[in-house]
C-alpha cells in the first residue's frame, strides 16, 4: 500500500503541474501527444538512466576514495546535474530536431522542457517519498516526504530544465550561427549549474533554518523563471495582434474573431459558448490556427522560408478562411 500511495502522490501531481504548463500555453497549444511522450521520457527512460549512471559512479567513487561522505557529495553536486540534465534534456531535444514544425516560440521550449523534467520529478518524488518517507517514517514519513518534495521543492526540475528550452528556443529564432550555436549550450551550462547549486546548497545546510532559506533561494529563482514565462506568454499574445490583424485586413477573418482570438478571456467564453451550439470542434481549432498561423508569420520574418514557412502559411490560411465562416464569438 505504501509503494502505491507513493506512486500515486508522485505522479498525480507531477501530472497536475504539467497541466498547469499545458494551461499557461494560451495562444497555440502544443500536441497532446508529444507532450506525453516527452513526460513519458522523463519518468522512465531519463529518470532510470539517470538512478543506474548516479549509483555506477557513486560506487565507483567511494571505492576509490573510501569515503562515504566524498562519494554522496561528488554524486549530488558533481554528476547527478551532469547526468540528469542532459537526459532530460534529450527529450527536448528530440522535439526540436524531430519536430521542429511544434517548437516556435521561448514559451514551447519552456513548455517541452518543463513537462520531460516533470515526469523525471514524478518518480524520483515517488522513489524517495516510499524509500525516505514510508520505509522509514511510515505514514507520517509519506506525509513530511510529500511536502518536502512536493510543495518545498516541486518546481525544482522544470526551473532547471527550462533554461535549456530557452537556449534551444533563441537558436530555432535566430539566424545568426553564433547564438544557434552557443545558446543551447549556455542553456544546458545554466541547467546543470542551477541544479548542482541547489543540491549543493541542500547538502551543506541543516536543521530548519537550512531549510528555510534553501526555499527562499529555490523560490526565488522559480518566481523569476515564473516572471520569464509570463512575458512568453505576453510576447505571443503580441505576435497573434501584429499579424492576424493582417488576416482582418484581408478579409479572411472578421474583427470580433480577432479580438477573441487575441484575449485568454474571451477564447475561453467563447470556448463556453460552444460547447451549447455544437461549435466546440470547429472553435477550438479556430483559435488553435489563428496561434500557429500568427507564430510561422513571425518566423517567416525572423528566420525566411526555413522549413517551407511560406506553404504552411497559405495552408493555414485557407483553413482559417474555412472556420472564419462557421465560428461564431
Amino acid at each position: 500500500m505504501g509503494l502505491l500511495v507513493s506512486i500515486f502522490l508522485g505522479f498525480s501531481t507531477s501530472l497536475l503541474f504539467a497541466y498547469f504548463l499545458y494551461w499557461l500555453d494560451r495562444y497555440e497549444k502544443e500536441p497532446k501527444l508529444l507532450l506525453g511522450g516527452v513526460f513519458l521520457w522523463g519518468a522512465v527512460v531519463a529518470a532510470g538512466s539517470a538512478f543506474i549512471i548516479n549509483t555506477t559512479f557513486s560506487i565507483g567513487i567511494f571505492s576509490l576514495a573510501g569515503s562515504e561522505s566524498a562519494a554522496e557529495f561528488t554524486s549530488a553536486s558533481i554528476i547527478a546535474p551532469v547526468v540528469e540534465e542532459t537526459l532530460k534534456g534529450l527529450a527536448v531535444l528530440i522535439v526540436f530536431l524531430v519536430f521542429r514544425r511544434e517548437f516556435d516560440s521561448v514559451l514551447d521550449g519552456m513548455i517541452y522542457a518543463g513537462v520531460a523534467a516533470l515526469g523525471f520529478a514524478a518518480t524520483e518524488n515517488s522513489y524517495y517519498i516510499f524509500n525516505y518517507g514510508y520505509l522509514e517514517g511510515g505514514w507520517g514519513g509519506v506525509m513530511l516526504l510529500s511536502f518536502i518534495r512536493i510543495i518545498l521543492v516541486g518546481w525544482q526540475h522544470p526551473f532547471y530544465t527550462a533554461f535549456f528550452g530557452i537556449g534551444l528556443a533563441l537558436a530555432r529564432l535566430n539566424r545568426n550561427w553564433a547564438v544557434k550555436i552557443l545558446a543551447p549550450i549556455l542553456g544546458l551550462a545554466a541547467a546543470m549549474f542551477t541544479h548542482a547549486f541547489h543540491n549543493t546548497l541542500a547538502g551543506l545546510m541543516s536543521g530548519l533554518g537550512g531549510l528555510a532559506l534553501s526555499t527562499l533561494i529555490d523560490w526565488t529563482g522559480w518566481l523569476f523563471m515564473g516572471g520569464i514565462a509570463i512575458w512568453a506568454v505576453l510576447h505571443e499574445q503580441s505576435y497573434l495582434r501584429k499579424h492576424l490583424m493582417e488576416e482582418v485586413n484581408a478579409g479572411v477573418i472578421y474583427p470580433p474573431q480577432y479580438q477573441a482570438a487575441c484575449s485568454t478571456w474571451r477564447q475561453t467564453w467563447a470556448r463556453l459558448t460552444a460547447l451549447f451550439n455544437g461549435r466546440y470542434r470547429a472553435t477550438a481549432r479556430f483559435f488553435q490556427v489563428c496561434g500557429e498561423l500568427a507564430h510561422k508569420k513571425q518566423q517567416l520574418a525572423k528566420v525566411g522560408d526555413e522549413g517551407g514557412n511560406a506553404a504552411i502559411i497559405q495552408n493555414l490560411r485557407a483553413e482559417l478562411a474555412r472556420l472564419a465562416l462557421v465560428v461564431r464569438v
